[in-house]
């Protein structure tokens, strides 16, 4: 593979422009769960194995209606976990890698953790397609633009994790005092209010006309939710896909490493030295 790092390592050097696509793979060296599987949802959290309540049934804004403690002890457990998680080694690097190129890098995720904010990359340089757990809407379509969306951070949620409950107070609009949920898109969601993310969306869109020669690096991109993986693939510009299990590449398009993030990364940055 080392002919594979090298060829990396020259596509940086022709770039003008970096473009980090990310799916939830990039967080498994990070230690964070990825769902692969009802086993390993299940095994993650147990409570929900026992119930037999499959991840796209509590990934659902009806189960904020109908078992809001349940929702909030799923959810109130992703942002406590994504809180205390520090980014990897894996991160920094890409940074450099954009750092070094005129145009900088921006990065495009499905993921809603936050991670790439914990791991220093400026804010307005993040899209993030499917919303973040790290801010709140109101779950009953709350129109009112002061506080459509707003900032999860006096959120403090208390759990029984044993049976994945949410044991403090519910999250509530502070308009109309319905229950709030997380600004992510969820399954069956026809209420998600994508205000943030369409705003992130235009940045992106302005800074990729700005780029003449862009490379796109993927990390832990699937199939099973490709929207990452899609991106990188219809962009023009070459693409690096770094995935150890679905690192299938169209001909031509760029390099195809079948590695885990970290491992590759740490390559590729030791290819560019």
């Amino acid at each position: 593979m080392a002919a594979d790092y090298q060829r990396c390592a020259e596509l940086i050097r022709q770039a003008d422009g970096l473009l980090v696509t990310a799916g939830a793979g990039i967080g498994v060296d990070s230690g964070l769960p990825d769902f692969r599987g009802p086993q390993g949802f299940w095994g993650a959290y147990p409570a929900l194995g026992r119930a037999r309540i499959a991840f796209e049934q509590i990934a659902n804004p009806a189960a904020f209606r109908s078992r809001p403690r349940l929702a909030w002890g799923f959810y109130g457990h992703r942002l406590q976990l994504y809180r205390r998680t520090l980014p990897h080694e894996g991160f920094q690097i890409l940074r450099r890698i954009g750092d070094g190129l005129p145009h900088g890098c921006f990065v495009f995720t499905s993921n809603v953790d936050g991670q790439f904010q914990a791991a220093g990359f400026a804010a307005e340089r993040i899209s993030e397609c499917h919303g973040s757990i790290h801010h709140l809407q109101c779950s009953d379509g709350c129109e009112d633009e002061q506080c459509g969306i707003w900032p999860a951070d006096d959120f403090a949620p208390e759990l029984d994790e044993e049976q994945c409950l949410l044991t403090s107070d519910l999250p509530l609009c502070p308009r109309c005092q319905q229950i709030a949920r997380p600004n992510i898109l969820m399954f069956g969601d026809w209420g998600w209010r994508s205000e943030r993310s369409d705003a992130q969306a235009n940045r992106l869109q302005t800074w990729l006309h700005q780029v003449k020669h862009l490379l796109v690096i993927e990390v832990g991109a699937g199939t099973a939710i490709p929207t990452a993986r899609r991106m990188g693939e219809r962009l023009p510009g070459r693409l690096i896909r770094i995935n150890p299990t679905e690192p299938q590449l169209p001909a031509g398009k760029g390099v195809s490493i079948t590695a885990g993030g970290l491992v590759a990364l740490r390559a590729i940055a030791a290819a560019l030295a």
